[in-house]
């Protein structure tokens, strides 16, 4: 089986509606794709829909957190999305987007940036808006040559000229409402230098102590060196260890199926929640 358990659609930062980015991960050999937006369960529904014989949907959403300053994601999957404590805090975060993003905006034109949120809003359309967009904008201006290139500190990483900070999860919490919502959690791409600060390595152990599941091993930001340390600590912490391609569509150059989670992994994923089930599409087998 192969298995890809981080993918965006236009309900958050992703190029591809949910239906295209079913019937792209079936095209791409996938036997399971999980729809991740920002905050957001907004794609489910299209996604279900449009699910094609074979191909079996984990629905999930990577919700934004904050430990003692620095920012990470923490992947939820199969929760149930009507359990009303977790709703109302994505909802919090994603009423928080707007004007942060208005924000930043802000900050690019201070600094010279010829951007503006009519150009950002029309990128984001009906997705949940958020600096991939504004990343597009610059783009679109030549400012930056490609949407990777405006997250570095001269622009809009974590700890760049142009971030504004939004209402983020703490982490603990995130786990906790993901449980009790039936679901489990993965920490996404713990340790993507490249992204700006990333949390200490006793910090994932206190998470994992909090009730983690997991950690997001092989992705396109962990080089084979930072992926063989992850993958230690996985094992030393008792955590599972997944693989994933986090694709955005055209927006970044990450392929779905890129990486891939262990099919002995994404059964443990499926036997721990009891929020929800995968959905398997016609013909497909859930697990």
């Amino acid at each position: 089986m192969r298995i890809d358990l981080h993918a965006h659609s236009t309900a958050s930062d992703g190029t591809d509606t949910p239906a295209e980015l079913v019937r792209n991960a079936a095209a791409a050999g996938l036997d399971v794709v999980a729809l991740t937006d920002h905050d957001t369960t907004r794609g489910y529904a299209e996604a279900i829909a449009a699910l094609p014989p074979g191909l079996a949907l984990v629905t999930g959403a990577e919700l934004s957190c904050r430990l003692n300053g620095t920012g990470l994601h923490m992947l939820a999957y199969l929760f149930d999305p009507e359990e009303p404590e977790l709703s109302a805090e994505r909802e919090l975060v994603r009423d928080d987007r707007v004007p942060r993003a208005r924000a930043m905006v802000g900050k690019l034109r201070d600094l010279g940036v010829d951007v503006t949120w009519e150009q950002v809003a029309r990128i984001a359309g009906d997705g949940s808006v958020g600096r991939p967009h504004i990343a597009e904008a610059m783009v679109e201006l030549g400012v930056v040559r490609t949407v990777s290139d405006a997250f570095t500190a001269e622009w809009l990483a974590n700890d760049g000229r142009a971030y504004v900070e939004k209402h983020e999860l703490d982490p603990f919490d995130a786990i906790r409402l993901v449980k009790a919502a039936g679901g489990v959690t993965v920490f996404a791409h713990p340790l993507a230098l490249k992204r700006g600060e990333t949390v200490p390595e006793a910090a994932i152990a206190e998470l994992a102590a909090a009730g983690l599941d997991g950690i997001e091993v092989d992705h396109m930001d962990h080089d084979p060196a930072t992926r063989a340390r992850l993958r230690s600590l996985a094992a030393d912490l008792g955590l599972l260890a997944t693989g994933s391609s986090d694709y955005h569509g055209s927006r970044k150059t990450c392929v779905l199926g890129e990486f891939t989670t262990d099919p002995e992994v994404y059964g443990e994923i499926t036997r721990r929640a009891t929020g929800a089930f995968p959905v398997p599409g016609a013909g497909g087998a859930s697990a």
